[in-house]
């Protein structure tokens, strides 16, 4: 009963093609109408990939506990974060967690169309189906009336790469494919996702531009340098197998020769080059925090790399802009310096005597 598990499916009974099947291969109703609801949202593949795992581990724990979606609430959730910290080989890191509890807080309410209560028997607070949020801020009065249980989410600065490091790893690549993909990370700014989802179609050489397909469907189109298009072009010319399949980067060796690249393909690159070049920090998002700082230094206005990097908020963009002591004072000299150029002779500065 408890061995449970989701499988991917390229035909699925339902919207969803991932679904989640109990031990003899059938499959828990429950949950795989949720997935197909989140699926019919027009979510990507990998956000319904997201949400099915994270209902996988919600579903053992119900199993466990002998509760059904009906009877959670607010106080079983408590219950539910210490088993992921009691039994889990390695503690979940709190977005985790916190996307799971998102994930529970859905799933009562695509059943019962409520609010998940405080406790058994606390009044139900129902969501109206067409609501116009009054706006505090940016937050909606509802979020501030009913606060939800949520593990802190420590802030850690990732520190991006220095130049020379970032030598040492390109220095390692031996395939105009791995070239190409860290290219469009650092040069880019583009995610492991974005990297994958690319088509041939999306590619404009002669242009220098492509387009990305981001988070939550949203397009953008992006300039890109010579670099970055002579390693494309000579992965095109010289590597890529003759295949039918659409995706900019496929395998290269192997039985999968010609069929697009994976995720754990993409993760083993950068582990091996990183152990071969000895950058051990080297991993896609570091690579996406070094662009971003390195667009900052050269002067690149938030709202500009905001576009650039595919993010709503200038806030979201502000988290990957860790500027040290250093640049803090560098941009400064900069700026008083080019406020004393344009004030030679007269102006606000007082002269020498």
């Amino acid at each position: 009963m408890h061995s449970c598990r989701v499988i991917f499916s390229f035909r699925p009974p339902g919207v969803s093609a991932y679904r989640l099947v109990d031990g003899d291969g059938k499959g828990i109703e429950e949950v795989n109408g949720f997935l197909d609801a989140t699926a019919v949202r027009g979510l990507s593949q990998e956000t319904v990939r997201t949400y099915a795992y994270a209902s996988l581990s919600l579903w053992k724990w119900l199993l466990k506990a002998s509760l059904t979606i009906e009877e959670l609430t607010e106080t079983h959730l408590a219950d539910y974060i210490r088993q992921l910290h009691d039994e889990a080989p390695r503690t979940p890191a709190p977005r985790t967690v916190n996307l799971r509890l998102l994930v529970a807080r859905s799933l009562y309410r695509f059943h019962t169309g409520y609010d998940l209560p405080r406790a058994p028997r606390s009044p139900l607070v129902a969501i109206p189906l067409f609501a116009q949020p009054s706006r505090v801020g940016l937050c909606s009065t509802r979020r501030l009336a009913r606060p939800s249980l949520r593990v802190k989410v420590p802030r850690r600065l990732v520190a991006p790469l220095a130049r020379e490091k970032v030598h040492r790893f390109f220095e390692s690549l031996r395939h105009y494919r791995d070239l190409a993909i860290a290219a469009l990370m650092l040069f880019c700014g583009l995610r492991s996702r974005e990297v994958l989802a690319l088509r041939l179609a999306d590619l404009n050489v002669l242009e220098e531009e492509i387009r990305i397909s981001g988070k939550g469907g949203k397009e953008r189109v992006l300039p890109f340098t010579r670099y970055v298009r002579r390693a494309i072009a000579s992965y095109l010319e010289l590597e890529r197998p003759r295949t039918d399949c659409d995706s900019l980067f496929v395998k290269l060796k192997g039985q999968g020769r010609g069929k697009p690249m994976t995720r754990a393909g993409l993760r083993d690159l950068f582990r091996y080059h990183s152990k071969r070049s000895g950058v051990e920090k080297a991993n896609p998002h570091r690579f996406r925090h070094t662009f971003a700082l390195d667009m900052v230094r050269e002067g690149m206005p938030l709202p500009v790399l905001m576009r650039l990097m595919g993010h709503s908020t200038i806030e979201m963009t502000m988290r990957y802009v860790n500027l040290s002591a250093e640049d803090v004072r560098e941009q400064f000299e900069r700026a008083v310096r080019r406020l004393a150029e344009g004030t030679q002779g007269e102006g606000p500065l007082p002269r020498n005597p």
